[in-house]
């Protein structure tokens, strides 16, 4: 379930795979593995991984089905992550007023 997760965030966010491994920290090759569900990663990666997509670890797991953390889920397929940040902030205003 990992694997299926972690490259539908990474599409959604339209990221490469050096893109995302240059935002972590690791190599291109690690997340081609993690992908490919031929590793996992470290506790402490998993949860890098789950701050910097803003889901929770459960739902990297498999263990719930809930994108954020929040429980609500905004399908961003297809925008750019300044569109999705945009969008971010908006929602952000609406909750301040």
């Amino acid at each position: 379930m990992f694997a299926k997760r972690i490259k539908y965030l990474r599409q959604t966010r339209d990221l490469t795979q050096v893109q995302l491994a240059a935002k972590l920290g690791v190599a291109k090759q690690s997340i081609s593995n993690w992908e490919n569900d031929n590793i996992m990663p470290s506790v402490e990666m998993l949860e890098k991984i789950a701050d910097f997509f803003s889901v929770s670890t459960d739902y990297l797991l498999g263990r719930e089905n809930r994108e954020n953390k929040d429980g609500s889920t905004i399908d961003a397929t297809g925008l750019s992550p300044r569109q999705i940040e945009h969008i971010m902030l908006i929602i952000e205003d609406l909750r301040n007023s």
